[in-house]
């Protein structure tokens, strides 16, 4: 059993070469998903919980500055890098007031990138380090969980990763491959999700998970 502590960052990019080389220069510091076009990229935003999005202005089916808009309506806070060719200051204006955090042109330099996504999730997470968990609250920082009568109780890396994502979304259902997906490796399986639930309900209480029956898991009430 083995934590990933890259970050997650979701890839928009239509060009079949630029594509995969973004993606494998940025591997060692995030675990990258590729979409190759803005619809794919829409809904693969939407479906996962990330920690940063690299999105290109010139997609398919859907452009970046609406992919953006549209993730910025529907309450999506994660940090986006804009990466285009597309680089007038009007271009730039335009991607920013779409939503967008930064805005990097091409040709770029692979260093400047990892540096810039670097800041945005260092802006990012200490923005959102505290989450509440009904009148409990999670420090993601300290990985502590406290309660209203002050008691604290501390958690592992995994175990405060796992409540993380389920506080950032407490209203989503998140199935075991969803989850499998977001923290941990690819060789292991679907039964370490079950194996933190019962974890974390061990340390914090029973409800502090909800089991949807059928589908997953999601943030219960201490």
């Amino acid at each position: 059993m083995s934590f990933d502590q890259r970050l997650s960052l979701l890839l928009v990019e239509d060009d079949p070469a630029l594509g995969p080389l973004t993606a494998e220069l940025l591997s060692d510091d995030f675990r990258v998903e590729l979409a190759t076009d803005g619809q794919t990229g829409l809904r693969r935003a939407l479906s996962a919980t990330w920690d940063v999005l690299v999105v290109d202005r010139g997609l398919p089916l859907r452009d970046g500055a609406s992919l953006v808009a549209a993730l910025r309506a529907k309450g999506v806070a994660t940090p986006v890098l804009m990466l285009t060719a597309l680089g007038t200051t009007e271009d730039k204006i335009f991607g920013l007031d779409a939503g967008a955090n930064d805005y990097l042109t091409k040709p770029f330099d692979a260093g400047e990138l990892v540096a810039r996504l670097r800041a945005l999730t260092r802006t990012y997470r200490a923005a959102s380090m505290v989450l509440p968990l009904g009148e409990w609250e999670l420090d993601a920082a300290t990985r502590l969980v406290t309660s209203p009568y002050g008691d604290r109780i501390p958690l592992t890396e995994t175990e405060s990763a796992m409540l993380r994502t389920l506080a950032t979304e407490p209203q989503r259902v998140f199935t075991r491959a969803e989850l499998l997906q977001a923290l941990f490796h690819a060789e292991d399986t679907p039964g370490v999700i079950d194996t933190y639930v019962h974890y974390l309900r061990n340390k914090i209480s029973k409800t502090a998970v909800r089991t949807v029956h059928g589908v997953g898991y999601q943030l219960g009430e201490p």
